[in-house]
């Protein structure tokens, strides 16, 4: 009889640990200190959209704010930790919060669903946004180890491509991004989404072609042009296993004439099928993926 009790005892306990974890697991949005916004002229949704609209070329600026669209980007940034500063969710859709352990501090607004929609701008908006401060990224951290291995774009203008070489960065160990003038922002939200939040954990600076080739050259990283036909073809592995900056240009035109004349390699990607090039994401990436396996081979 007394086993029969402890087992009865035992199964009600764990019940109710089960029980106290679905009700952590589907929080009462009244548990939130969640605002309400009602119109779309509100101060804060005005500061969403321009962040949306014009996002700031490079982090470091006191106040810079970055705005996040989409349940994953608002996750990766709290993962990464991004500092989010406010965030806006659709009235009537507060449990997706449940999944994000939202700290106090931040801020939380609730927006009719119709006026959230119109001021992001996905095609298909979801129920929440966010508003976040730019990480701070310094040269020391591009440039740690013994064997840097960076990314560096000039005039690369395609959000989509940018976001990807992000993404193939981190995926290949590498230690930096370095964005030259006329390259798109960062922050830009399809930067963002199409970076899978590499963009949140990947140091990045964005900085004249002087000050980086100066501070390449200073801690004898060689900078390596990629360039589509008529140089040194892969594999260059005495050029990929050492400090290595891959310089990539934009998607039309390729690399400048000045900033070639710094690179002190050039190297091509041989093509036998009846292509012209590649695409700029595409080269970035597999020239990232043959310095990883340079590197990992020793």
């Amino acid at each position: 009889m007394i086993s029969v009790i402890h087992l009865c005892l035992r199964s009600l306990s764990e019940s109710g640990k089960a029980y106290n974890q679905a009700i952590k697991q589907h929080r009462d949005p009244a548990m939130y200190r969640i605002r309400p916004i009602e119109s779309r002229h509100n101060p804060r949704l005005k500061e969403l959209r321009s962040a949306l609209l014009k996002p700031v070329s490079k982090s470091g600026g006191r106040g810079d704010l970055a705005a996040l669209e989409g349940f994953h980007l608002v996750e990766e940034a709290f993962a990464s930790g991004i500092a989010v500063r406010t965030i806006f969710v659709a009235a009537g859709r507060e449990t997706v919060l449940d999944a994000l352990n939202v700290p106090a501090s931040v801020e939380i607004f609730s927006v009719p669903e119709a006026i959230l929609a119109a001021t992001v701008t996905t095609e298909s908006p979801q129920p929440i946004a966010a508003l976040a401060a730019l990480p701070v990224w310094r040269w020391p951290e591009l440039l740690r180890g013994v064997s840097p291995l960076l990314i560096v774009l000039s005039g690369l203008q395609d959000p989509g491509n940018l976001g990807t070489i992000l993404r193939s960065a981190e995926a290949f160990g590498a230690t930096g991004a370095i964005l030259l003038p006329g390259t798109v922002s960062p922050w830009n939200p399809k930067v963002m989404r199409a970076s899978a939040g590499s963009v949140f954990r990947l140091p990045t600076l964005a900085t004249s072609a002087d000050t980086c080739f100066a501070r390449l050259a200073s801690a004898s990283v060689s900078a390596v042009a990629a360039v589509a036909h008529d140089d040194e073809t892969l594999p260059a592995s005495n050029l990929f296993s050492g400090p290595l900056a891959l310089v990539i240009g934009s998607e039309g035109a390729g690399i400048p004439v000045e900033i070639l004349a710094r690179c002190a390699h050039r190297v091509t990607i041989p093509c036998p099928g009846p292509v012209e090039s590649l695409n700029a994401a595409v080269a970035a990436s597999i020239l990232m993926y043959e310095a990883s396996r340079a590197r990992r081979r020793g």
